[in-house]
């Protein structure tokens, strides 16, 4: 990795040389304003969505959502703690909103008591491989993050896009649930045979 960074820095300070200097600097202050900017839009989006849901969870609104959720949870990911149920309904509520970074810390607490939970090291169960699926699929209802930004950036209909993202994430969530329900009975197919041949 430290190799790939210095090929990097030696490209850079080749273009910064051996093109317009001054065209150059220029380019990266625009371009670290223009990030600084970003990254505080996304802080103060970030804060108070967090903010809520620490609300939520010590207010015990998140365990009413973890009920609410739960025979869909259990459908999905069965066999799991009430914990890992909290966590994976926390994860779910935080994708619907289009939260991605903030369900991310609820994933890997799910995860997290997951493998605790799990007689298997070192193995990603199928309920892990679940969640990540679901995760980067991440069906969303209300993409606040594209939306704020759009709004940030002085777009005339910050929401338009809703139907298609609504649509879009509805057929890959479904696809990847299916998909790893699919390949679950695969391996877990060939893995019986495999034992089968070994046992005789």
């Amino acid at each position: 990795m430290s190799i790939i960074w210095l090929i990097i820095m030696l490209l850079s300070i080749a273009t910064l040389l051996l093109c317009d200097p001054a065209a150059v600097l220029e380019a990266m202050i625009t371009g670290a304003n223009g990030a600084v900017s970003l990254a505080l839009t996304l802080v103060a989006l970030y804060g108070i969505w967090l903010g809520l849901f620490e609300v939520l969870e010590s207010t015990g609104i998140a365990d009413r959502l973890a009920r609410l959720l739960r025979p869909l949870v259990r459908r999905l990911m069965p066999g799991e703690s009430r914990e890992t149920e909290k966590y994976v309904s926390m994860n779910i509520s935080a994708n619907l909103l289009g939260l991605g970074n903030a369900a991310t810390p609820m994933a890997i607490n799910a995860v997290r008591t997951m493998k605790r939970d799990s007689s298997r090291t070192g193995v990603a169960t199928t309920n892990m491989i679940m969640l990540t699926v679901i995760s980067a699929t991440s069906l969303q209802i209300f993409p606040s993050t594209v939306v704020s930004l759009r709004a940030a950036h002085g777009s005339a209909d910050p929401a338009g896009f809703l139907p298609a993202c609504i649509v879009a994430t509805v057929t890959s969530t479904v696809i990847g649930i299916l998909a790893v329900k699919l390949l679950a009975k695969l391996f877990a197919a060939v893995s019986a045979r495999r034992a089968a041949k070994r046992a005789a």
